[in-house]
């Protein structure tokens, strides 16, 4: 075995990993979203709303506004890369389209996050030493919020590129049969239902409950798209002594 084929042997591990972290991810979003409740429509809803919050408890603050998310996000990026390694001999171009429409989305999703600004203007509204610097802090926040919230433009790109990436990824995967069909049918059914309830979410918010029809299954069969994709890695990660 070559160095280099040593060299993305790791890089297969390194994605496996990092699978892990984000599954582990998911499960700290979970028990988090249970314990605070869960219940969307009891979120602060205007941004001096969100300065109180963030004043009583500023890391729940940052939870609702996603900040776990965009972490867990970017920890995913050497898992694609991974997928993508293992798929660039044999259908090159899919999987590094797969691979740009996931970092675009990804991009666009950290960028338009606005937690981190957010806890920085709550700051600057609680010091402020009158109603007209409150009321631009506000104003500010309120621009934030419109930014970052589902319905705007980048949060709608971003949804729905990245679901439509690991999708693609799939397909790649169903055909080049590195993975198993099983893996590749739960990572294509899986994102596609995800891009199906993103679409109900945003455009159609009157069909809320619906749409979680398609959530629910959507997430237990993207879990097991993952765990199953990450065994295959640690296997194809391992060198052989010549």
């Amino acid at each position: 075995m070559n160095n280099s084929e040593k060299q993305w042997k790791i890089f297969y591990k390194v994605g496996a990993v990092t699978t892990i972290i984000f599954l582990c991810g998911i499960i700290l979003d979970m028990v988090v979203g249970s314990v605070t409740g869960g219940n969307v429509a009891a979120l602060p809803r205007t941004a001096i709303e969100r300065f109180n919050e963030f004043n009583d408890n500023w890391c729940l603050g940052l939870y609702h506004l996603d900040l776990l998310t965009v972490l867990n996000q970017l920890i995913f990026i050497p898992s694609i890369f991974a997928l993508y390694a293992v798929h660039r001999k044999t259908n090159n171009p899919s999987a590094l389209l797969a691979l740009i429409l996931f970092l675009v989305g990804t991009t666009i999703f950290v960028t338009d996050n606005t937690a981190l600004t957010m806890l920085d203007l709550s700051k600057k509204y609680s010091g402020a030493t009158s109603d007209e610097q409150r009321l631009l802090f506000a104003a500010a926040g309120e621009a934030m919020l419109a930014k970052g919230s589902l319905g705007s433009l980048g949060v709608t790109i971003s949804f729905a590129l990245i679901p439509l990436a690991k999708a693609l990824m799939s397909v790649v995967m169903l055909y080049e049969k590195v993975f198993n069909r099983l893996t590749s049918y739960f990572g294509l059914v899986s994102n596609s239902l995800m891009v199906v309830y993103i679409i109900l979410m945003i455009f159609i918010p009157s069909v809320e409950k619906y749409a979680f029809a398609f959530a629910i299954p959507a997430g237990l069969l993207l879990i097991a798209w993952m765990i199953l994709f990450t065994v295959k890695l640690f296997k194809l990660s391992k060198i052989e002594d010549n």
